[in-house]
């Protein structure tokens, strides 16, 4: 969809945010900054940028420094290249830190304090910044130091060991949950101290764990082991809160049904045509159908192969039971309700205005507009120059960063 410049101000318009981070989580959490209106700056290496520049599928645009992993979610940023370790490259980011709101990193612990930013030292700069320190275990603890990627977040927060099946755990999600969950949490986290900020003027240092984010989305998992003192187990696609709760074959694919309700589970049973296991003793009460939930699948799926998904999807859906199918991600993205909330973005392609590239929002509309990014992903550096400017620099200095490779 095409951007609406008649939209009305983003609820973070006018918060600036420095964007120090590379790959996912920290790319991530300032994606949805900028998606709520801040002004994202990405500060990145000369020459070589953040590393998902470098990552996705299209090995073209690997080459070209606007992989897919980096499009994805770099959208509405300006960049600037700056080189940390000269001392010209620091002054530039001290300009930078005064003017700031907040500051997004997630180097391994204490390298931005050895680059001479320490926590005391950015609120010396600048005494109202949020500053974020995203890593895999925090910055404290005996793990603080080791390298952590989103595989062994998984892996680590037992995640691996309640995926699939008896059969096949440990088995890792199709897509990088624990640096998805770290990155949302991050933008979270920032948005309530702007808050503390703008009543208090007081910055805040935010220091985030993936492993422990990752923990926190295990939710009724981590709470039956905390508080009922009982294992967790891989299920497969069964919930183990209620049945029927699963995925079911149907003539022509699979159907997700949660009847997690009494009422539900009768009204499903007559739904395919199966009233008579309303009564049966195996299925009558919640705790007896958690018994005998593979027989209750076997029953009902002979009512449920009668007919396709899409059948059952609208039919139960229209009688108060939670179902639909289990689609493949190019029909999701082309569900008439993705269109109707304008959920999928077109922007200009960086560096070729003619062409486009798609990208998705985060599904919360603000004011009854959707969430979108101001602009394409930029180049590397595209944004040098004009940053520096307002910072201050003139043509002459502009020069001479460059010269010494500061930029």
């Amino acid at each position: 969809m095409p951007l609406d410049e008649s939209a009305p101000p983003e609820v973070l318009a006018g918060v600036r945010v420095l964007d120090l981070t590379n790959v996912l989580a920290g790319p991530f959490a300032s994606y949805q900054l900028g998606l709520l209106g801040a002004d994202v700056i990405k500060v990145e290496l000369p020459g070589s940028g953040d590393l998902a520049r470098q990552l996705g599928a299209d090995a073209e645009l690997n080459g070209r420094l606007l992989g897919t992993s980096f499009l994805a979610q770099n959208g509405g940023k300006r960049s600037i290249t700056l080189d940390l370790k000269s001392p010209s490259g620091k002054e530039v980011l001290e300009r930078m830190i005064a003017g700031a709101d907040v500051l997004l990193e997630n180097f391994r612990p204490g390298v931005l304090a050895r680059l001479g930013f320490s926590q005391e030292r950015l609120h010396e700069l600048n005494p109202r910044l949020v500053y974020c320190a995203i890593s895999g275990f925090g910055q404290t603890g005996p793990m603080r130091d080791r390298p952590a990627y989103d595989q062994i977040i998984q892996g680590l927060s037992g995640m691996m060991s309640v995926t699939g099946t008896p059969g096949t755990t440990p088995l890792r999600a199709g897509f990088p949950i624990g640096d998805t969950l770290g990155g949302m949490a991050a933008a979270f986290a920032v948005s309530a101290a702007l808050v503390r900020v703008e009543r208090t003027g007081r910055g805040a240092c935010l220091d985030l764990s993936m492993l422990e984010t990752a923990i926190t989305a295990l939710g009724w998992v981590a709470s039956n082991h905390l508080i009922a003192d009982r294992q967790p187990t891989p299920m497969g696609n069964e919930n183990a809160t209620a049945a029927p709760s699963g995925t079911f074959r149907t003539a022509d694919g699979h159907l997700n049904i949660a009847a997690n309700k009494q009422e539900q589970f009768e009204e499903l049973c007559r739904r395919v045509g199966r009233a008579e296991l309303i009564d049966d003793d195996r299925f009558a009460e919640r705790e007896s159908r958690k018994q005998h939930r593979e027989q209750l699948r076997a029953e009902l799926e002979e009512g449920l192969v009668r007919h396709p998904a899409l059948h059952w999807e609208e039919v139960l859906s229209a009688a108060g039971v939670p179902a639909a199918r289990v689609l493949e991600l190019p029909d999701v993205l082309a569900l008439d309700q993705l269109a109707e909330r304008e959920f999928v973005h077109d922007l200009p392609f960086p560096g070729a205005a003619a062409d486009t590239v798609q990208v998705v929002g985060n599904g919360v509309r603000i004011d009854d507009n959707p969430s979108a990014p101001a602009g394409p992903p930029p180049l590397l550096g595209e944004h040098t120059d004009e940053l520096l400017r307002e910072l201050g620099y003139d043509t002459a200095a502009i020069a001479a960063l460059r010269e010494e490779g500061a930029v």
